[in-house]
């Protein structure tokens, strides 16, 4: 099944069926577009397919595989294609929140626009890339393995053992993949993922993490219902999981907008070129110009990433 997000947010704007179609209502500050541009950023993503002006992904509820295609609509809409037949009702509705949480829709950007105004580095990137909202990774588990590779080597490195692992474990449907599941991964030595390049102390970190899920130590409900301080606190606990790593999950799985993955190495650099700097921004001086972002750090996070791509 997929995961419910747990948040203060405002009711959902309704959606429309027709057939194999549903048009979902978004926000005024929303660009699709935008969304694209980010899902697009590595052509070795292995869990979507993005072409053609839309993004098609596959997703497994109640047991069955569900297919869709997201694209554009008219003005205000998304309109979300079932590609293997017609699912249920409750698998339509699944996937509706599914897409909302991924896109982040359901978010109230205004107070963070009216920040992003008064911001010297924050107002042009909220004026060049309005309507871009955190594209989220619903999957806790996903989100930390994700997170796990992703350390300390480059992206492009990242998204090849990302693949390696999803067509290792994963499932599949037609040329679409599922992440694998925790309970299978829990299972595996080191020594598999080692084959798979990672290294030792990743392929630990990343067998421990399954465990933990797989076991119910650690779950995305629990952690939504902490504050964000303690669920930092506890995903930490965890072998392989660092601030940085407990922070970007926060920001792309938790739907936390006060995360702030303050050691980022993207985020320094992004920093440096707004600011026209020779170097890199020390972590006091990061903390000194976050100060304005204060509960909109993700967001100001976002989009400085935004510019570096």
């Amino acid at each position: 099944m997929v995961e419910k997000q747990d948040q203060q947010a405002p009711e959902k704007v309704p959606f429309a069926v027709s057939e194999s179609i549903c048009v979902i209502e978004v926000p005024d500050a929303f660009r699709f577009q935008e969304a694209l541009v980010y899902l697009g950023r590595s052509a070795n993503e292995c869990l979507y397919q993005v072409e053609d002006g839309c993004v098609r992904k596959l997703l497994k509820i109640d047991g069955a595989p569900v297919l869709f295609e997201l694209s554009s609509g008219e003005v205000g809409t998304l309109l979300l294609r079932f590609l293997n037949g017609m699912p249920s009702e409750a698998q339509k509705a699944a996937v509706v929140e599914y897409v909302r949480e991924w896109l982040d829709l359901d978010r109230d950007l205004a107070p963070f626009y009216a920040m992003a105004a008064e911001d010297s580095i924050l107002k042009s990137l909220a004026e060049k890339y309005y309507g871009l909202r955190v594209i989220r990774i619903p999957d806790l588990f996903e989100a930390l393995c994700w997170a796990i590779m992703g350390q300390q080597i480059n992206l492009a490195f990242a998204y090849t053992l990302k693949r390696r692992f999803v067509e290792a474990f994963g499932e599949s449907f037609q040329s679409y993949w599922l992440f694998p599941r925790p309970e299978q991964v829990a299972t595996l030595t080191v020594d598999e993922l080692r084959e798979l390049q990672f290294t030792g102390k990743k392929a630990e970190y990343i067998i421990e993490v399954a465990q933990q899920l797989a076991t119910g130590k650690l779950s995305k409900q629990a952690l939504l219902e902490l504050t964000p301080a303690a669920a930092e606190k506890q995903m930490v606990k965890v072998r392989g999981i660092g601030p940085w790593t407990a922070n970007y999950v926060r920001l792309r799985c938790l739907g936390d907008t006060s995360a702030f993955p303050l050691a980022d190495v993207g985020l320094h650099n992004a920093i440096k070129a707004q600011l026209g700097l020779e170097r890199k921004p020390t972590l006091t001086e990061m903390e000194h110009l976050a100060r304005p972002w204060k509960n909109w750090e993700a967001y100001a996070t976002f989009y400085l990433w935004r510019s570096l791509y």
